[in-house]
């Protein structure tokens, strides 16, 4: 019974990790918002859009905001909700090993 259960857990682990590695969209194509709409998002919040693509199937939009920060913002292509917004400055402190602007590491 033991065997089985580790069994198990060996088939399960490689699954858990990729499913939290990054945000995927898994939508159909004929679903999908034109760019166009992708274009109308980001003006509507003020944003200065340098690039549009696409990755794990959604569209990733780099642009800068009205601060002048660089970011990156995953949307989702069927209904062009934000997923999630990656400040280009989080990755610099990422990169640094700052954890938060109190200074702490």
């Amino acid at each position: 019974m033991a065997h089985i259960a580790t069994y198990a857990l060996a088939l399960a682990l490689p699954w858990a990790g990729s499913a939290q590695a990054s945000v995927r969209c898994d939508i159909p194509m004929t679903q999908w918002q034109p760019r166009d709409a992708v274009v109308q998002l980001a003006q509507q919040n003020g944003w200065d859009v340098r690039r549009i693509k696409i990755d794990d199937g959604c569209y990733e939009i780099y642009a800068t905001d009205a601060d002048g920060q660089t970011f990156e913002a995953k949307i989702r292509p069927d209904t062009l909700a934000i997923i999630e917004i990656e400040s280009d400055d989080d990755d610099e402190r990422d990169e640094r090993g700052d954890h938060d602007e109190r200074g702490d590491h």
